[in-house]
């Protein structure tokens, strides 16, 4: 595992075009999109971070899923990391109770139009004023950490929900998420995210 940050998007990047398959069988793409805003969660099954906010996922499922479109997004190679895969990722969706479509990225385009570079990170997409999903939020769920006391509870995610939801500007001064190194393919790591272990 090499602790990895995140590089932190620029704010106003318009949602990439995807179309992926989820891991319960069917396939989204940005045509399946509506005008609600878009949540795009870089999550896997194995990753200690990811493991240790589950439960917060849960809640924003539960306290946001009919507002949001959320996503949670697997892009780790599985050439690499096969405990990463479409069951696996059932599994752990199955045990919190995800009711959000789990997409597989096993190309990793989504990975790196977003230039996702950790577990967990996310990106919060709410349509401007011509309509199109651009990026109002990107980093951290909050302080919380495996190795930390900081409560779970997505504080910084959540306001960023909250204002978007009331139409209100998201604060601009955002904290990288830190995690897990997303697991390129073999060879193929984007030149900008550099060779993580």
């Amino acid at each position: 595992m090499a602790l990895t940050p995140s590089t932190m998007l620029a704010l106003e990047t318009h949602l990439p075009p995807f179309s992926l398959p989820a891991v319960a069988g069917s396939s989204i793409s940005n045509a399946d999109l509506n005008e609600q805003p878009v949540l795009l969660m870089v999550i896997c099954a194995h990753c200690p971070f990811v493991k240790h906010i589950e439960p917060e996922l849960t809640r924003l499922d539960d306290d946001f899923g009919d507002r949001v479109q959320l996503f949670g997004v697997s892009s780790n190679s599985l050439i690499t990391h096969p405990q990463d895969g479409p069951e696996q990722l059932a599994d752990q969706a199955r045990r919190h109770g995800w009711s959000f479509p789990y997409l597989l990225d096993e190309q990793q385009t989504l990975a790196r139009a977003l230039r996702a570079a950790c577990t967990p990170e996310f990106y919060l997409f709410s349509p401007d004023g011509e309509g199109v999903q651009s990026l109002r939020y990107r980093g951290q769920l909050d302080g919380s950490r495996p190795s930390n006391e900081v409560p779970l509870n997505g504080i910084d995610l959540r306001a960023a929900l909250d204002a978007v939801l009331k139409g209100d500007p998201v604060n601009p001064d955002q904290t990288a998420s830190v995690g897990c190194n997303v697991k390129w393919n073999p060879g193929q790591e984007p030149e900008w995210f550099g060779r993580s272990a």
